[in-house]
């Protein structure tokens, strides 16, 4: 059982250190790729400054001796004294040049690395095709390490990095020194320096493991925080006197964290002031030897000199690199997050071919599909034809699927069983990108961008960003063009109160209304109008009924050729479809067009009865 136990440790560590290893290898990759000079620069600076203080010893111990030989009556040539002066203040001219071109150099390589890590990690986030990756809570957490380790270590490892080069020449160099004098000194200068070093290293990786463990308390703490400054929340959060009870929920998470890193904190404390305590003992009993040789004249004036230089900075360096070596390994661990979430497979696997344009129709087959394997199935063997050219529109309760069908449809999801075809081909075979650029949508929970208004509108086709004229069309396509112009800058107004341009400080930027935001992002589907599948989930639920109805007939004008899909609890709208969904609880219970459903009596009619009845209440 221990042999196993012990194996079983080993394979653990020989892990550990594989994985470091290969972190290690990220950040030299990262590295050469961002500033190759800058990196190449900082090498021999390192290497450099690392050896000068040694060579300084050195020089002095010399210079010393000499000084005494020549005191002694010894015969020493003038120009081998002028020499090692003429080396020592060049040697100490060039000592404090090192620290501020390091730091040149470093930042310089820190901004970019920086750049190039954030690069990579979020073009691997827009690689992701699904959502499923998005509404994980553990998604979110890795996430956050990965931005940190990708963001930070690279920057730390360089500084750190740096350091410790620099340190280990140092105390290498003076380690052989105090080893050609004293190789007694230079075991008990080693003895002293291991068990700080094993210390450090096993409370970085408890540092790593302690993040990990709080990353949920941070971003709950985060969202707490977040929530209380937050323009869209101000209003309920004043109403309801909700502030203290945010801020409360905020302080308790940030008391568990402090609480957790406290506890680390205190281990730390005690493992650190061990082996500085180590290491002041043995210094202590280093000098009292080296006192006692050179008193019974073992040791020369120069010796002293240098076994002196290299206790005190021994005990000084060596504490110094302890802690860096801990801070690297930390980093390192840091990075590993950012390697292992980029080496994190696709959601869902992309197709090879490209979308061609739509010609014949979109199908489902027997399509059943739920999120996760122990929550109830939300689609249950759907089976739909939807031609070119036809506007259908889904109905239902909430939950019975709608939503949930328009994103397979733009393969957000894939279905648990069946197919959705287009014209006859998977989707799964077809590169997402380009289905996705067959598609143009407007999604029940739309997006409100921090930017102006033109670039909220022309997000929709990116083709088309800068084309002034195409986007003040799509505005007056979905009637929101006489609200832009209104605003300060019109359509180079910034729509934030949180975020905005020179031009805006005195004025913060415009706002819209809830209908007017809706009409926007009306307008940013209507850039992607020649698209083959247009889909407008709940697209006018902020609209009056004169708004929602001048909208509904100038998409109808504007996309005959298109197919598109209506989602709307509104059936003076879906009316105007050519074929009306009914789902129920994630199945298809009727469909056709509306006079036609409402002369069946089954559940179509029930519900547009059960509305009309509301509005002829209201009208009496």
């Amino acid at each position: 059982m221990a042999i196993r136990t012990a194996a079983r440790r080993v394979t653990a560590l020989r892990r550990a250190w594989s994985g470091l290893g290969r972190s290690l290898a990220t950040a030299a990759e990262l590295a050469w790729r961002a500033r190759p000079l800058a990196a190449i620069g900082i090498l021999a600076v390192t290497i450099a400054s690392g050896a000068l203080p040694i060579a300084l010893t050195w020089l002095t111990k010399v210079l010393v001796d000499d000084l005494g030989a020549r005191l002694g009556g010894a015969e020493l040539p003038a120009y081998r004294l002028e020499a090692i002066g003429a080396a020592l203040i060049v040697t100490s001219a060039l000592a404090p040049l090192a620290p501020p071109l390091l730091r040149f150099l470093g930042d310089e390589l820190q901004r970019g690395i920086g750049l190039l890590a954030q690069d990579r990690l979020f073009g691997r986030i827009n690689e992701l095709i699904g959502l499923a990756a998005f509404e994980r809570p553990g998604f979110h957490d890795r996430l956050r390490l990965a931005q940190q380790g990708g963001e930070l270590a690279p920057g730390q490892l360089v500084t750190l990095g740096t350091g410790a080069v620099q340190s280990t020449i140092t105390i290498a160099g003076y380690l052989v020194s105090v080893l050609v004098v004293s190789p007694l000194l230079a075991a008990l200068a080693l003895a002293a320096l291991a068990p700080g070093l094993a210390g450090e290293l096993r409370l970085a990786r408890q540092r790593v493991a302690l993040a990990m463990s709080l990353s949920p308390n941070d971003r709950r703490r985060f969202f707490y925080s977040r929530l209380q400054v937050e323009p869209e929340a101000a209003k309920e959060l004043r109403l309801f006197g909700l502030g203290p009870h945010f801020r409360s929920r905020m302080l308790g998470e940030h008391r568990t964290i402090n609480r957790a890193e406290r506890a680390l904190d205190r281990r730390a404390l005690a493992i650190q002031v061990g082996s500085r305590g180590l290491a002041a003992a043995v210094a202590a009993v280093a000098l009292v030897i080296v006192m006692r040789r050179a008193f019974t004249g073992e040791l020369s004036a120069g010796d002293v000199v240098v076994l002196l230089a290299a206790l005190a900075t021994l005990q000084t360096m060596s504490s110094a690199l302890v802690s860096s070596m801990a801070d690297i390994h930390h980093a390192l661990l840091m990075l590993r997050e950012y390697r292992a979430f980029m080496d994190t497979a696709r959601d869902l696997p992309d197709g090879a071919r490209s979308a061609p344009p739509l010609r014949h129709a979109v199908e489902l087959r027997d399509v059943w599909f739920r999120y996760d394997d122990d929550l109830p199935w939300v689609l249950r063997g759907v089976s739909l034809r939807i031609h070119k050219g036809e506007a259908v529109a889904l109905v239902g309760r909430n939950g019975a699927g709608k939503s949930t069908l328009v994103k397979l449809l733009g393969r957000f999801y894939d279905p648990t069983r069946g197919q959705i075809l287009w014209d006859g081909v998977d989707l799964r075979e077809l590169d997402a990108a380009s289905l996705r650029d067959r598609i143009g949508a407007v999604f029940q929970d739309f997006m409100s961008y921090d930017l102006s208004a033109a670039e909220n509108v022309g997000l929709g086709d990116l083709a088309g960003i800068g084309d002034r004229a195409r986007i003040e069309a799509a505005g007056c396509l979905a009637q929101v063009d006489e609200a832009i112009e209104r605003l300060p800058r019109g359509w180079d107004t910034m729509l934030s109160r949180v975020y905005f341009d020179d031009g805006d400080q005195e004025t913060g930027g415009g706002m819209l209304s809830g209908g007017q935001w809706q009409r926007l992002a009306l307008a940013r589907m209507f850039m992607r109008a020649t698209r083959d599948l247009l889909i407008l989930d709940e697209p006018s639920s902020g609209l009056d009924i004169d708004a929602e109805h001048a909208v509904h007939q100038r998409f109808r004008q504007q996309v005959l050729e298109a197919t598109s899909i209506l989602i709307s609890h509104r059936f003076n709208t879906v009316r105007m479809a050519d074929r009306i969904v009914v789902l129920e609880q994630g199945r298809i219970v009727e469909q056709g067009p509306h006079p036609e459903l409402v002369a069946a009596g089954g559940e179509y009619a029930r519900m547009f009865a059960l509305q009309a009845s509301g509005y002829a209440g209201v009208e009496g």
